[in-house]
């Protein structure tokens, strides 16, 4: 078994060694490259790639006990398992409504939200695009529309605003990402993305509606809940 960053033989060596025909070595090679476990570089071979640091989020994440702390949902996961991480803004202002999100807020498309866009990285590998939108009266006044948000992120700030989180629901699909998206997330061919959709709830309705695309490969998820009755 080849180990991560060797090279596959090539495929005269593969007719070769197995005895398969020219065709039959380049299908195999092409289907290791359809499933994201080598990467192609021209003039060079192909190469058994590198498993990225890999992420797990599991609902503890979202915990009081996490923020109150002074740590925002990823950088509890990351630095539990000892990884570096950083976060890096993209933009921070007033943007129209998506439909999705509008439909959460019980506004009207277009409307005037205040989004957060980021993109997370781990040990200098990028792992996600991540937008929160807010109604902007929420939000107005806190540190939530500042690059630092501080100590335990934006629900701390908002908690500290009297917003009390009282549930979150989440949806995940997965999908292939779009060009823009393995581009920004530099995702190599034939890999997935997870896309999150995530609804922070107060006893008044929807706080944060939330959309993540994460790199398929660099994730796990792990839940834990009662059993309903």
């Amino acid at each position: 078994m080849l180990a991560e960053g060797e090279q596959l033989p090539s495929t005269a060596q593969l007719m070769e060694r197995y005895g398969v025909a020219y065709q039959t070595a380049r299908q195999a090679i092409a289907a290791l490259k359809a499933e994201g476990l080598v990467d192609s570089r021209t003039g060079s071979g192909v190469f058994v790639r590198r498993r990225p640091p890999l992420i797990r989020l599991g609902s503890g994440r979202y915990s009081r006990r996490i923020r109150e702390g002074g740590q925002a949902p990823l950088q509890a996961e990351a630095e539990t398992a000892g990884l570096d991480w950083r976060q890096e803004i993209l933009e921070l202002g007033i943007t129209p409504a998506p439909a999705w999100v509008a439909e959460w807020f019980g506004i009207e498309a277009g409307a005037d939200t205040f989004v957060r866009r980021r993109r997370t990285w781990v040990e200098d590998e990028p792992t996600q695009l991540a937008d929160s939108y807010y109604l902007p009266e929420v939000v107005r006044g806190t540190l939530v529309t500042e690059e630092n948000t501080g100590p335990g992120g934006s629900y701390a700030r908002l908690e500290e605003a009297g917003h009390h989180i009282v549930h979150f629901r989440e949806e995940l699909e997965a999908r292939q990402p779009t060009p823009e998206e393995a581009g920004e997330i530099q995702l190599p061919s034939g890999v997935p993305v997870i896309e999150l959709h995530r609804i922070a709830f107060t006893a008044n309705g929807p706080l944060e509606v939330f959309r993540s695309v994460m790199a398929g490969n660099r994730h796990t998820f792990a839940y834990e809940f009662e059993a309903p009755e």
